[in-house]
């Protein structure tokens, strides 16, 4: 069959997400949901001091915002000039091949999968123990998941601004909850004076150094998001980069600034017992004294589950937009691409991810398999390793975009030396996580979840390589469309990693 440089998009019309419905706040709130602000504060900083005795976490969060920074540099740049719900799914392709872009497609869908899936897991047992102590009558954990789950059902389909107007009551509350608790932690410092001790050097030393990076790097997953909602968002090129860096810059602030406060008013020595001895409750425990004792524990429980709510809708959509993005592509079946008619959502790929979601939610009811481990703390950690593999990926993508794209008029800095510098310090996250995943898990070393779960993914991504050398040998046409979504082919797109045989 003979090759076309320019793939023939009349062979298979693509459809498009509704346009400039989203603004720059609007995206922030998407990827702020997802990265669930007050499940963080709450669960992975007293988790990182229990586990690790480590007390620099407010150090570890910087160093891990810094080293994501830098990947913005050239992740934002090729994002301007990629308008594609795939994100990284298109970056890749566009960077390194289509076979590997379709095999960083399929790693996606189980990452996002895993996050989505998991906030059921802390949903249902959570709400289940607050509505016991209101009503007085035991409840399956699975009720309120599947209340929570018809919720986001119903919302996936619905217009993306009514999501986004939705997540952004839910992250604008527990947001401002969690900077209550840290100007009350310190107003109330330990011994009358707010240290600085846990944003020293030496505080980020010790045998659990490794345990506490890798614990930090879960804190940022999804501030990535922006890019899947580029179609919908107004001036994409602006929008996407701008809520990118809000998000990353936000995140930072409240990670380092809630560490921070809680060990000055708990003392940096006193950090670990009051982390084992309180768990996820712990900031709020902290600051009940001086703010109404239960009723701040009550509230925080409250935002809790809403905080799940909104990172359980945010990866719905995302997950629903990479499986649109494949269909429309015809990468997966074709009905994947369809798009409601009233609103433009994504709503064939969005009931989809809601029947996967459902499926599993009534698997781990049935078997009566702990949701709270080995759903939403095992999936979430699964999830989270998986994206940072797609955020590396993107990262030797966007140099070779570049590379294969003529006269961009970027710099250096923004094509070669911060993607460079972002590889490294990935890898060296990656390392960790790999390293010390029994302990994130929380398994013995010898347990072969340590390496059956983090090899999931390679085993994905050759599958989906050998998926793209199925549709080039036999669907050349379906082939030759691989990560142009919704838009014709530019000069960008027409560089060798998207014409010919790669």
């Amino acid at each position: 069959m003979p090759r076309s440089p320019v793939p023939d998009r009349a062979l298979f019309p693509p459809a498009t997400l509704a346009v400039d419905r989203l603004g720059v706040w609007s995206v922030v709130f998407f990827v702020a949901s997802a990265v669930a602000p007050l499940t963080v504060v709450a669960g992975v900083i007293s988790t990182g001091w229990a586990v690790t005795g480590i007390t620099g976490f407010p150090l570890a969060f910087l160093a891990v915002a810094a080293v994501l920074s830098v990947f913005c540099v050239g992740y934002v740049a090729v994002a301007r000039r990629i308008r594609n719900a795939g994100a990284f799914y298109t970056y890749v392709a566009c960077g390194l091949g289509r076979p590997v872009g379709v095999g960083a497609s399929f790693v996606a869908l189980l990452a996002y999968n895993c996050l989505q899936i998991a906030t059921f897991g802390a949903f249902g047992p959570s709400a289940a123990a607050l509505l016991e102590d209101a009503l007085g009558v035991p409840i399956a954990w699975w009720v309120p998941a599947l209340a929570m789950w018809a919720l986001v059902a119903v919302l996936g389909v619905l217009r993306v601004d009514l999501n986004g107007k939705v997540l952004a009551v839910a992250v604008l509350a527990e947001i401002a909850l969690v900077v209550l608790l840290d100007l009350v932690d310190l107003a109330h410092p330990h011994g009358g004076r707010i240290s600085t001790e846990t944003l020293s050097p030496q505080s980020l030393s010790g045998p659990g150094l490794g345990v506490a990076l890798a614990i930090a790097i879960t804190g940022f997953v999804g501030f990535e998001c922006a890019a899947v909602f580029s179609e919908e968002s107004r001036t994409h090129s602006r929008t996407v980069p701008a809520a990118t860096y809000i998000a990353l810059g936000l995140m930072a602030c409240l990670y380092a600034g809630s560490a921070w406060a809680m060990s000055s008013a708990l003392g940096a020595d006193n950090l670990q017992q009051a982390a084992i001895e309180h768990g996820p409750d712990l900031p709020f425990v902290v600051a009940s004294g001086h703010l109404g004792g239960q009723t701040v524990v009550d509230l925080g429980h409250l935002l809790f589950l809403t905080s799940l709510l909104a990172a359980a809708l945010s990866y719905h959509n995302t997950v629903a937009r990479y499986l649109f993005a494949l269909g429309r592509e015809r990468v997966l079946p074709a009905a994947l691409g369809r798009t409601q008619a009233r609103n433009n959502s994504p709503r064939t790929a969005s009931l989809t991810q809601s029947a996967v979601s459902l499926v599993v939610v009534l698997i781990y009811a049935v078997l009566g398999i702990d949701p709270l481990v080995r759903l939403f703390f095992w999936g979430g950690t699964t999830g989270a390793f998986g994206v940072l593999l797609l955020v590396a990926s993107t990262s030797f993508a966007v140099m070779g975009y570049f590379r294969r794209t003529p006269d961009h008029g970027e710099s250096r800095w923004r094509t070669t030396v911060a993607p460079a510098a972002a590889c490294c310090g990935l890898m060296i996250m990656i390392g960790l996580i790999v390293l010390h995943y029994d302990q994130l898990l929380g398994v013995s070393p010898d347990s072969p979840l340590r390496w059956i779960l983090p090899t999931a993914y390679p085993v994905l991504a050759v599958l989906g390589i050998l998926w793209a050398g199925v549709l080039h040998r036999y669907r050349r046409a379906v082939y030759q469309v691989i990560g142009l979504g919704a838009s014709p082919p530019s000069a960008g797109l027409r560089a060798p990693a998207l014409s010919g045989k790669r």
